[in-house]
């Protein structure tokens, strides 16, 4: 795992998407956690979910770093660099 992320200067100032997973609100299925892009603001699932749409919007857009959409958690993680922020 990498110790330093490359992809800092990617962030944005960003609007949630939605208060919930995007694709799941549509959809009507459940999520676990949620993750937030940092590029877009896009609200996707998180990895224990079972659709897994924040990582699948990393996979379509290349969009390398979310946050925690969770409260109290307070953490990034770059897809690219795999390490935490």
């Amino acid at each position: 795992m990498s110790s330093r992320c490359n992809h800092l200067e990617q962030i944005q100032s960003v609007t949630p998407s939605a208060q919930g997973c995007e694709e799941c609100l549509k959809t009507g299925d459940r999520w676990v956690h949620l993750r937030m892009c940092l590029t877009c603001g896009h609200v996707g699932c998180c990895d224990s979910s079972k659709n897994k749409h924040a990582t699948k919007h990393f996979h379509a857009t290349n969009h390398p770093l979310v946050q925690s959409f969770e409260r109290g958690e307070n953490w990034r993680w770059c897809y690219l660099d795999q390490t935490f922020l």
